[in-house]
């Protein structure tokens, strides 16, 4: 199979790139919304730091969406929260939609 159909992403999110810290706190790129399915379920996941976390929601994106560890996303409900990690999932051939796993805080 390929990517995730289109059909299935029904919802946006905001993404706000993180960029690094200044003295003043974490600084983000400039807004933007991609398209993906909202999962808001709870589940232990691990960071990139092999630390287990909590993570409030998934997102399901298209291969390729590109979202740093730390950015700034507004769900739909208004919800701001912070990304755990990003996860790439391909089947590798196998009859599976190919996409991009977005976990959040």
């Amino acid at each position: 199979m390929s990517s995730i159909p289109g059909w299935l992403l029904r919802h946006r999110i905001t993404v706000e790139p993180y960029r690094g810290d200044s003295s003043k706190g974490p600084v983000y790129g400039p807004a933007q919304t991609v398209r993906c399915f909202v999962d808001e379920q709870t589940r232990a996941v691990r960071n990139p730091a092999g630390e287990d976390v909590t993570s409030s929601s998934t997102a399901y994106a298209a291969p390729g969406t590109v979202v740093p560890a730390l950015s700034r996303v507004t769900l739909p409900s208004g919800r701001q929260t912070t990304v755990i990690a990003v996860l790439p999932r391909d089947g590798g051939g196998l009859p599976t939609p190919d996409h991009v796993e977005i976990q959040l805080q």
